[in-house]
């Protein structure tokens, strides 16, 4: 069936078309179609200005590159799922995401803009896999690898990374690292038991 009204969520923030699911699928109940359809998407963070809201669980459809792009958080979730979730990142020039493993999450980084260095090792004091990384690089982090990235640029290293399962609370919202630090100090989210890792590439050794 032909809905030549699908596109109704044109945001003038983004430029792209957000797909409304109430109109394709009814049983969405929980889809009612907002008023304002910019301040659906987006919250106020004072001199910030604006950025998007944590749209999980539901149906939602974005350009990924444009929004990491514009992205000036240190951490914003943009979806959180029961199995997954994904979050915008911005690290200024010299910033690092900071020395972290998790024990039961794979996760996925992918860089929209920038130039970095990811450095990743079976212990906090062997970080023996480098690699550059770039617009358009792809990190993948298994569970119990300890991990970090660097912005080695001279412009902020902009990205999104996909934890499964989730890693922060629905609605995570870090303006600056300092507060995503206090934030993790009080759950934990450190840990200094890594798992044992099975077989890894070669080339760790």
């Amino acid at each position: 069936m032909y809905y030549p009204y699908m596109y109704i969520h044109q945001t003038p923030y983004y430029g792209m078309p957000m797909y409304y699911y109430g109109m394709m699928y009814p049983n969405y109940t929980n889809m009612v179609e907002p008023t304002n359809h910019y301040n659906s998407y987006f919250a106020s963070n004072g001199n910030a200005g604006r950025m998007l809201i944590d749209q999980g669980p539901n149906p939602f459809v974005i350009n990924i590159n444009t929004a990491a792009k514009q992205n000036n958080t240190y951490r914003t979730a943009l979806w959180t799922g029961q199995h997954l979730q994904v979050t915008l990142m911005s690290l200024n020039p010299g910033e690092d995401i900071g020395l972290e493993m998790h024990p039961d999450v794979d996760q996925f980084l992918r860089i929209e803009q920038g130039q970095g260095i990811t450095q990743m090792g079976r212990r906090r004091d062997n970080l023996s896999y480098r690699r550059n990384v770039e617009d358009d690089s792809a990190i993948f982090i298994p569970a119990g690898t300890w991990h970090n990235l660097t912005n080695i640029g001279n412009i902020p290293l902009r990205l999104y990374s996909i934890y499964a399962p989730p890693n922060h609370p629905s609605g995570t919202v870090h303006p600056t690292k300092e507060d995503a630090m206090a934030a993790e100090e009080e759950t934990g989210h450190y840990n200094a038991n890594p798992v044992k890792l099975g077989n890894i590439p070669g080339e760790w050794v």
